[in-house]
């Protein structure tokens, strides 16, 4: 098939073409970051918000925070939302501000905020299943 790479990130043409869309999505957010529309410790926009804004699917918005999260944009905080990542000023600014965890401390920081999202909802769903299997028990009897 010429003309066309399949890569991780889906189908496209060889030439860069059309971004794809969730692509799309994270450089607008970036954008709005780097333009100071959106600052440190600000809530993103939801998924649903998003979904209507781009005319999306909700795993095409999941990529996207994905994304800005694995690029150290964004960080999650469970049951409050996605937030904008805290970031020095010159992190923003330049010809290399697209990707802001460049370095490995950078890379290892965002492993760290999404490694103790995880562990955070799984305590979280530890505690849901602990509280379900106190009311069975206590309905069995």
């Amino acid at each position: 098939m010429a003309g066309v790479v399949t890569t991780r990130r889906g189908r496209r043409p060889t030439d860069g073409g059309v971004p794809l869309t969730f692509e799309v999505i994270a450089e607008t957010l970036r954008e709005r970051i780097r333009s100071g529309g959106l600052r440190p410790g600000d809530a993103l926009p939801t998924q649903a918000v998003l979904m209507r804004e781009f005319g999306a699917s909700s795993l095409t918005v999941q990529k996207a925070m994905a994304l800005l999260k694995q690029e150290g944009w964004a960080v999650s905080r469970p049951g409050k939302g996605a937030f904008v990542a805290h970031q020095a000023a010159e992190d923003l600014d330049g010809p290399e501000a697209t990707t802001p965890a460049d370095g490995t401390t950078a890379r290892v920081e965002a492993l760290e905020r999404a490694l103790a999202d995880a562990v955070q909802q799984i305590a979280d769903l530890r505690g849901r299943v602990e509280a379900l299997e106190l009311d069975g028990g206590e309905r069995g009897r």
